[in-house]
């Protein structure tokens, strides 16, 4: 397995016309007995699996493209390739394939396919019509090559006829002969006929034509044909920007000239497909589909081109990282690597894995780190693009080489003062955080700072930079091993070294919070603290979207972090904002805390009396059915919902009497409902406990006065104490008797006293309880729920039930 001929990739061509990379392998022609027929297999060359295994069948059209591509259909849109290592493998598989089939290995195609539509006419069709017959390549002709060329466009047999015969006849290359012939004589007429045919040429979708047209020989030739397009009054200057104005850059000088030629070649099919060609009509989409295979393999080959040449990305990387490279030599040099990471996207998975696994090797993360902070905006933008490419390959990478930088240390912190003026370039309200850095710069504190510092007035950067940082945080794409969780450990490092960062902005716009109480009621509740810059009211508000982000799925780190620094405070600051999406922003922050049903959240919201600024805010909105409105009403319709209690206790006790007049919507009435529910649900609750424990008083203190004759000590005073307890138990006694008479038939007349009462009626028997402290500790407690009502009582009772329902109410609107 180890001949390098018969090395080959297989691929697919998917339902977007994209080829999907199938594994590498080598191939082999050999008879299937259960296919009943000779077969191409490809089996991996990792673990020997069968990753193709096609019958060679007589009537399949078999395609051989740049000689090391084979080409073929088996089914409706199932298109398959083989791409070998050399081209002698290729010849080899090819020549088996037309063996097979019975027909020539010098052609490039085997079959002439045939659709459903030319079927049915296929009888009619004399003999001779497997030959088209081209005119003379002449100049008084081409007005009739041209016609000929539009003609079959809209008949697949007759397409791959005159491909056939344009390849026979080195055709190509004497039209263009032609087309020299008419610029020198300026033959307008006769230039307009050309680019009607050089375009139809390349409607016929073949690849063999395509070797021919875009050689070095040829191209420039093929791109003047279609300068000429005669909807236009002056031809188009094509070929003078390719030659002139687009200039080849060899950051690096590249010394294989075949992957130079490669290059040249790869950027002017793109230039013609993208710039030259019309974008093709319905009719015409499937016409280029063989070009976008051309470039995609080209840009594959490229690829694996210079990423098997070790000493020139070494090279690169080295001049990159060096101190001496001057800023245009550096860009040019970060220009590259953009470019190069974009070729790789053609790569499929496995390979695009090893690519940047071959980058990480060569330092391009710390390269990173340097180039991202310089002032160089083009430099910037570029190692974003670059970074952005790597987070959204492997998230796993950029924190594992994060978490290993040196940098990570509490050796030494430096607390810096950042002026952001030269960053925010229209910027009219100057933003000066305080950065809290370790002693070297990590790289995602540089992107974190990239993202503040964005000048760019829509701030299309900082989003960008925005979403990598959210990949990057998110628990989601984190891995899990045996040992460790990668999860705790990066989270851990961001929140120590990072957050402080992230949040400066917020921090420093929120720094005095201005009360309402300086306010008007009514009047405009506009902070002076707040950004009224609207850039800045854009960053904070792209903070505050990261931090809700972290609120859902940071549980454990973004709960300290809003405790320690009483974040939601100042983030309710921004309530206040004449920008409403700012206020919004804040808002849905509020919401995602309220939204967990955290009782530490919502302890810390009651202690911090956080809802005042959203209420305001609403009060502040008055009548207008706006999206803040809908968005405060939603926040309170949830707490009703969920039916979250502290927060409802806390919003009805100190802030219903502003609420109440608010009856578009029945939110704020509802909440005094679930109010008043639990209220009597308590009071209820407690009732019933009080008369359980008083019906169970015989058995607690039978249970009590048997375990007290076992106790020796201090015996003539507890002499005394049974004495007392004995009159008292006795008293209890008949005053049970007493009551369950009365249930029977009485007249309802006060014949019983409950336990309590006749544990306080008596002086001794008071002082004994309280001397020898009871277990059954409800004896005292029940002294206001009594079996019996006595008018002499109600004094004490109201007494007792304001000492028991003032600290129940304090709890809930405190805790």
């Amino acid at each position: 397995m180890s001949d390098t001929r018969r090395r080959v990739k297989v691929y697919t061509l998917n339902e977007d016309r994209q080829w999907d990379d199938r594994g590498t392998g080598h191939v082999s022609s050999t008879f299937v007995e259960r296919l009943k027929g000779t077969s191409l297999l490809v089996r991996a060359e990792s673990d020997g699996s069968l990753l193709l295994e096609s019958k060679i069948s007589p009537n399949t059209a078999y395609q051989k493209q740049q000689d090391t591509l084979i080409v073929w259909s088996e089914a409706d849109n199932y298109d398959l390739a083989l791409s070998f290592q050399e081209k002698a493998g290729c010849d080899e598989i090819w020549e088996k394939i037309c063996e097979v089939q019975g027909k020539d290995p010098a052609l490039d195609i085997t079959q002439d396919p045939i659709d459903e539509s030319e079927e049915e006419r296929t009888d009619e069709i004399p003999e001779t019509s497997h030959l088209v017959e081209l005119p003379p390549c002449e100049l008084g002709r081409l007005e009739e090559i041209a016609d000929l060329v539009t003609s079959v466009l809209s008949s697949p047999i007759r397409r791959e006829k005159l491909a056939l015969a344009l390849m026979n006849e080195d055709y190509i290359k004497k039209l263009l002969g032609l087309f020299r012939v008419c610029e020198d004589l300026d033959n307008r007429e006769g230039l307009h006929h050309l680019y009607e045919i050089v375009r139809g040429v390349l409607f016929l979708n073949k690849a063999a034509l395509f070797e021919v047209m875009f050689s070095d020989d040829c191209i420039m030739d093929v791109v003047g044909c279609l300068e000429y397009d005669p909807a236009l009054v002056q031809p188009k200057r094509h070929r003078e920007f390719l030659t002139k104005t687009a200039k080849f850059k060899e950051v690096i000088p590249i010394t294989d000239s075949e992957l130079r030629q490669k290059i040249h070649q790869t950027y002017r099919v793109q230039y013609i497909q993208d710039i030259i060609l019309p974008t093709p009509s319905l009719f015409e989409e499937n016409f280029l589909s063989t070009l976008n295979s051309f470039l995609f393999f080209n840009k594959v080959e490229i690829v694996s081109m210079l990423q098997e040449d070790e000493k020139f990305l070494t090279e690169v990387f080295a001049q990159l990282t060096d101190e001496a490279t001057d800023d245009s030599k550096r860009r040019e040099l970060v220009n590259f690597v953009k470019e190069f990471c974009a070729f790789s996207q053609t790569l499929q998975p496995q390979n695009r894995d090893a690519f940047f696994k071959t980058l990480a090797n060569l330092g391009i993360l710390p390269a990173l780190e340097i180039v991202m902070g310089m002032d160089d905006l083009q430099v910037r933008a570029a190692a974003t693009d670059i970074f952005s490419y790597l987070v959204e390959f492997s998230p796993s990478m950029v924190r594992e080489f994060v978490m290993q930088e040196p940098q990570q240390t509490d050796d030494v912190r430096v607390l810096t003062s950042v002026d952001l003026k030269p960053f925010k370039i229209h910027f009219s309200f100057l933003l000066t955080v305080h950065f809290l850095y370790v002693q070297d710069v990590l790289l995602i504190n540089v992107v974190i700072k990239q993202m503040i510092c964005d000048s760019d007035p829509e701030l299309g950067g900082a989003v960008q930079l925005m979403g990598l940082l959210r990949t990057l945080i998110d628990p989601e794409n984190m891995l899990a091993s045996t040992n460790k969780t990668e999860k705790t450990e990066f989270l851990s490092f961001f929140y120590k070294y990072c957050m402080h960062v992230l949040t400066a902005p917020l921090l420093a716009n929120t720094a005095h919070d201005k009360n309402s109480k300086e306010l008007q009621e009514g009047s405009a509740k506009i902070n002076p603290v707040c950004p009224d810059n609207f850039q800045t009211a854009q960053l904070l508000a792209l903070i505050l979207e990261l931090l809700t982000f972290c609120v859902e799925h940071h549980t454990y780190h973004i709960k300290t972090y809003i405790m320690n620094k009483d974040l939601l405070r100042r983030v309710l600051v921004l309530m206040n904002s004449k920008h409403t999406f700012l206020a919004l922003c804040a808002l849905r922050f509020m919401r995602r805390i309220i939204g967990l049903k955290d009782e530490y959240y919502n302890r810390y919201i009651i202690k911090g009396n956080l809802f005042e600024p959203v209420i305001n805010a609403l009060l502040d909105n008055g009548t207008r059915y706006n999206l803040l409105n809908s968005a405060i009403i939603e926040l309170f319709e949830f707490i009703k919902v969920e039916d979250i209690k502290s927060l409802i206790a806390h919003i009805v006790d100190n802030f219903y009497k502003a609420l109440e007049s608010i009856e578009y919507v029945q939110t704020f009435k509802g909440l005094k409902g679930r109010y008043e529910q639990e209220k009597d649900r308590q009071s209820q609750r407690l009732s019933s406990r009080y008369r359980r424990d008083a019906r169970s008083m015989d058995e607690d203190e039978e249970l009590w006065f048997n375990d007290d004759e076992d106790d020796d000590d201090g015996e003539p005073v507890e002499k005394r104490m049974e004495d007392d307890f004995s009159d008292s138990y006795g008293k209890y006694m008949e005053a049970k008797k007493g009551a369950a008479n009365g249930a029977n038939g009485a007249n309802g007349g006060k014949t019983g006293i409950p336990p309590s009462s006749a544990a306080v009626s008596s002086n001794s028997s008071t002082s004994s309880l309280k001397a020898v402290s009871l277990p059954a500790t409800p004896v005292v407690k029940t002294a206001v729920v009594g079996l019996v009502d006595y008018p002499d009582d109600e004094d004490d009772e109201e007494e007792d039930e304001e000492e028991e329902q003032t600290p129940r109410k304090r709890p809930r609107l405190s805790s």
